[in-house]
């Protein structure tokens, strides 16, 4: 167990709030009813000879350089070995509600995913010692080992929790959240994906400590209101509550203002592929399929309207999402036209039972 802070001095937690996360949980389901094939390279996933990705890798597999949405064709060749299995959707929300309902003995419950949660402990008098016995319960009731992170905000309690992974137990005392965050890379925290990480490279940014410390006028230069929120983010402060029975989202989207309007068709493609690429990992970690996408597109003079397509078979991967969303942006993008916003959205969810290669247009 890791402990940032003095645990001799007496807190006052303003929040309390646990993050568990399931390890390897999709494999580690398959392993219950398959014990043979524990301590192998193993990944839960499709084909590799029909465009299938990984799910869930063991930590055998993560070893040799597999990871999660890597195609298995890629995997195959890091591990010729490797073994491949695909996911058992009802035993894997069977073990799913088996520890949501072990975690709602603890407190309020705000489940992200299948394998991950939120619970405010912040009634608790000793929040602190519930960080074992919350990961311990879930692995005697289930035999699934889990990792768990305990602070005072939601944002430093998921990455609490994924700091010594697998079986890990972090803890963050108040006062201590910019500390703990300052080594690790800005990618760690809520916000910051590929694109906003390397502009942030760009300036010598490259850690939460830089980050938070950095001019705010140079922020503010490269992403103008964004520069505040990714300050606060970067010393540990995050507001949200625990939200309980949140239910299936309507729609998943990704949006992106350009600090200058861009009519390059190249970058506007590069940006749309993006957008898709965190929609498909958005809907993958919920387990949901889309039967929608959408744009939206804002020109130079603020113009703004949203275009979608529906699907008869509904479809969570990245190529399908950026086919669609690029076709609609092609049909109503003129060649020349300054684009000062473009965003990619998915409606129509719904929780799958298993997933969907390719798709059909509907009407």
């Amino acid at each position: 167990m890791s402990i940032f802070g003095d645990v001799s001095q007496a807190y006052e937690w303003p929040r309390a709030i646990l993050h568990l996360d399931m390890d390897a949980f999709y494999v580690n389901v398959y392993l219950l009813d398959h014990a043979e094939d524990a301590g192998v390279p193993l990944v839960v996933g499709g084909k590799p000879n029909s465009r299938g990705v990984v799910s869930s890798a063991s930590y055998e597999a993560r070893k040799l350089g597999i990871r999660s949405a890597m195609p298995t064709a890629t995997a195959v060749r890091l591990c010729p070995a490797l073994k491949i299995v695909a996911p058992d959707w009802s035993r894997i929300h069977e073990c799913s509600r088996q520890v949501m309902a072990i975690l709602s003995q603890y407190g309020p419950v705000e489940q992200i995913s299948v394998d991950e949660a939120y619970v405010d402990v912040s009634e608790v008098t000793d929040p602190l010692s519930l960080v074992d016995e919350m990961g311990t319960a879930v692995f005697t009731q289930t035999n699934l080992p889990a990792s768990v992170g305990l602070a005072t905000s939601k944002l430093v309690a998921k990455v609490a929790s994924d700091h010594e992974k697998p079986q890990g137990r972090t803890i963050v005392l108040p006062g201590f959240e910019a500390v703990f965050l300052s080594p690790l890379s800005t990618r760690a925290i809520w916000g910051i994906g590929p694109r906003t990480a390397e502009k942030l490279a760009a300036l010598g940014i490259e850690t939460c400590g830089q980050l938070a410390v950095a001019d705010r006028g140079v922020l503010f230069t490269q992403f103008g209101n964004q520069a505040e929120g990714l300050q606060r983010r970067a010393r540990g402060i995050d507001s949200r509550e625990v939200h309980v029975d949140r239910g299936l989202p309507k729609s998943i989207s990704q949006e992106w203002t350009f600090n200058q309007d861009v009519a390059d068709p190249e970058i506007l493609k590069e940006q749309i592929r993006e957008q898709a690429d965190s929609v498909s990992r958005s809907l993958q970690k919920r387990n949901l399929i889309a039967t929608t996408i959408k744009i939206k597109l804002r020109w130079s003079d603020f113009t703004t309207f949203t275009r979608q397509k529906s699907v008869t078979v509904g479809i969570d991967d990245a190529d399908s999402i950026y086919r669609l969303a690029e076709s609609l942006w092609a049909e109503n993008w003129e060649p020349g036209q300054t684009v000062r916003l473009i965003g990619v959205g998915a409606s129509g969810l719904k929780e799958i039972e298993q997933r969907q290669l390719g798709f059909e247009f509907g009407e």
